[in-house]
């Protein structure tokens, strides 16, 4: 597997563990709960590099 591949991969990872994490919290505490609205603009970073790294 390419050095590439394996960063996108565990970029994939970590997008949808924080996701669960995000949605999981914004039903038990709200989405305008401060911890959800953090794992939320964690999660814009994330798929920013994400869409940066996959460009064509």
């Amino acid at each position: 597997m390419k050095q590439g591949q394996t960063n996108t991969d565990s970029l994939l990872s970590q997008i949808n563990e924080l996701r669960e994490l995000m949605v999981s919290t914004g039903m038990e505490k709200g989405l305008d709960n401060v911890e959800t609205i953090k794992y939320s603009q964690e999660l814009d970073k994330l798929i920013f590099q994400f869409q940066l790294q996959n460009r064509s």
